[in-house]
């Protein structure tokens, strides 16, 4: 008798013996294939296909995302660095090498994704998910570096670059800002903020009402009346000293709190037309919170603010001052630095001393409210060393 050997269409080898039904026998192919460890990029697509077709989707999301976070912290960063290396008016020494930086990095950026396709079909022979989860893995890193100082820097030149004028004029906002703070008597604030505490809920309330700044409306508060409410020569009164507010603020004031009469000595409703009287000029100057400030210092005296702009042409903090004559031109610059002052307070409760140590470094990392972000907990000053 003969032996028959066959194979069927799976690829099993057979054995036929004459008269008797075909017994089938192993499977071709090694092992390894056959428990499923080494898989060909074609079978990856087929199983890849077979799934259903909202994990494909949302996992290719994820990926695309994360790249794209990870790649715009890369961006801004370099960019931010070549400001800083490149910043100058000269053609051949400063635009043209920095044209020829953000070129290189528009090239490295295509790079980097050519490089990641490649790899990418590499990552899913190991495991699907690899490539999703090294993206968000890169894209954690990227938002961990953005909570850095080096990043913090890096984004302040780019915001120059990209700001011009009005990057300049809140930079200069920022320096006197800075300088007033240092020459202030800290003793005598560090007083005037302990009297402060008792009407703190009162200025966040009114603050929250007309969405203006709360450090703000509280640097306000310190400046007018060192939080000590009393009558001014001048007809001020209460914590803020109003005397002459516009009556669109004091419409709005009555109709959040709910009354028909305002009651001057009430501290709650010196808030109120105090933070309304903030919002109507700071709409009239744009959210130019500078003028915004000058605005409400001036009141409407001489037309107001606005009045005395238009005559003279003027246009930003810069080309209104050399008009404001006899106007006090450095009130904004007091009411931010004692803004400054409250932010430190409440972060540190102490005051630190501008030129100790690292703390000029520290205290411009906390930033000035209502020019910057309010600071992150990294960078709460230390105090004096």
């Amino acid at each position: 008798m003969g032996l028959a050997v066959a194979s069927d269409a799976r690829g099993e080898t057979q054995l036929k013996l004459p008269g008797s039904e075909t017994v089938p026998t192993k499977r071709r192919g090694s092992p390894a294939r056959r428990r499923g460890r080494l898989r060909s990029p074609i079978l990856l697509d087929r199983e890849a296909r077979q799934r259903p077709a909202w994990r494909l989707v949302a996992r290719l999301a994820v990926e695309i995302g994360a790249l794209v976070s990870a790649a715009l912290v890369a961006v801004i960063f370099m960019l931010g660095h070549a400001a800083d290396w490149f910043g100058g008016t000269g053609l051949w020494s400063h635009l043209l090498p920095f044209a020829g930086a953000v070129l290189a990095l528009a090239v490295g950026v295509a790079v980097f994704l050519r490089g990641w396709l490649r790899v990418r079909s590499w990552l899913m022979r190991h495991w699907l998910l690899f490539p999703a989860v090294l993206a968000v893995a890169l894209a954690a890193a990227a938002m961990w570096f953005t909570r850095q100082p080096t990043f913090d820097r890096e984004v302040g030149n780019l915001r120059t670059l990209v700001g011009g004028s009005a990057e300049a004029e809140r930079a200069a906002i920022g320096h006197q800002v800075y300088a007033a703070y240092r020459r202030a008597d800290l003793t005598d604030v560090q007083r005037i903020l302990e009297r402060a505490r008792v009407f703190e809920p009162t200025v966040r309330e009114a603050a929250a009402a007309f969405d203006v700044d709360s450090e703000v409306l509280m640097g306000i508060g310190s400046t007018e009346s060192s939080f000590y409410p009393r009558d001014s020569p001048d007809g001020g009164r209460g914590l803020f000293q109003i005397t002459a507010p516009p009556q669109v603020a004091v419409k709005q004031a009555r109709k959040r709190l709910a009354v028909s009469e305002l009651d001057p000595l009430n501290q709650r409703h010196n808030a109120f037309v105090a933070a309304a009287t903030l919002r109507h000029y700071l709409a009239e100057m744009h959210g130019d919170l500078f003028l915004g400030l000058l605005a409400y210092n001036i009141g409407p005296r001489n037309g107001g603010l606005r009045t005395i702009m238009r005559q003279y042409g003027a246009r930003d903090f810069v080309t209104i001052q050399p008009y404001l004559q006899h106007l006090p031109r450095d009130y904004p610059i007091r009411v931010l630095s004692a803004a400054l002052a409250y932010r430190l307070w409440r972060l540190d409760s102490r005051l630190p001393h501008y030129e100790l140590g690292d703390n000029a470094a520290r205290i411009q990392n906390v930033g000035i409210p209502g020019l910057q972000a309010a600071p992150r907990a990294s960078a709460t000053p230390a105090g004096d060393r």
